[in-house]
């Protein structure tokens, strides 16, 4: 589901940018739909505890969610960690740790989709390698520490560095909707 998911979200993506013909107005939807969208995370986050999870098992159903995921994720231009631990912890009845774990596979299968057809369709952005190299670097690094301190914290601690990163999100999204109402002139 993510990887068709992933698919669709960059078709969607794409679709928006032809439709408004202003990559500035799909810049400005995609910040204020993130932030709306972590917003409910952290609304979630801090009353977990009075909301009851399910524990989803249905193979369509399944489909469906990483179907969505993997759209939301690829149109946003995000991985979509914070929103699939959201999810995940709800209808599968996850904790934060194994949540994010499981996280880590939509958002493989969901990019990978996306990388293969770019591949299949030649359609790949321009980039500067070395900055690819960078981030690769980057991201194995923090990777491994990541998993480091997955170990030794508790379950407590990553839901209060979730719930503190969530609030750093949602401030960079409102000046991110803020710098495009500027960019269109709505101010």
């Amino acid at each position: 589901g993510a990887a068709l998911g992933g698919i669709a979200g960059k078709i969607m993506l794409k679709h928006a940018v032809h439709w408004t013909e202003s990559e500035e107005v799909v810049g400005y939807l995609q910040a204020f739909f993130l932030l709306i969208m972590t917003l409910g995370t952290l609304c979630y986050m801090l009353f977990k505890a009075g909301i009851k999870t399910r524990k989803v098992i249905n193979p369509i159903t399944c489909i469906g969610i990483g179907l969505a995921l993997g759209m939301l994720s690829s149109f946003l231009g995000i991985g979509g960690g914070p929103i699939n631990l959201v999810i995940l912890s709800y209808f599968f009845s996850m904790d934060t740790k194994e949540a994010a774990k499981n996280s880590l596979y939509i958002i493989l299968y969901s990019q990978l989709a996306g990388i293969l057809q770019m591949l299949f369709t030649h359609s790949f952005p321009v980039f500067d390698v070395r900055i690819l190299f960078l981030m690769m670097l980057g991201g194995v690094g923090g990777g491994y520490l990541g998993r480091r301190w997955n170990q030794r914290l508790k379950v407590e601690v990553v839901n209060r560095l979730f719930v503190f990163l969530m609030v750093v999100i949602i401030l960079i999204n409102i000046y991110n909707v803020y710098i495009f109402f500027y960019l269109l002139n709505v101010f």
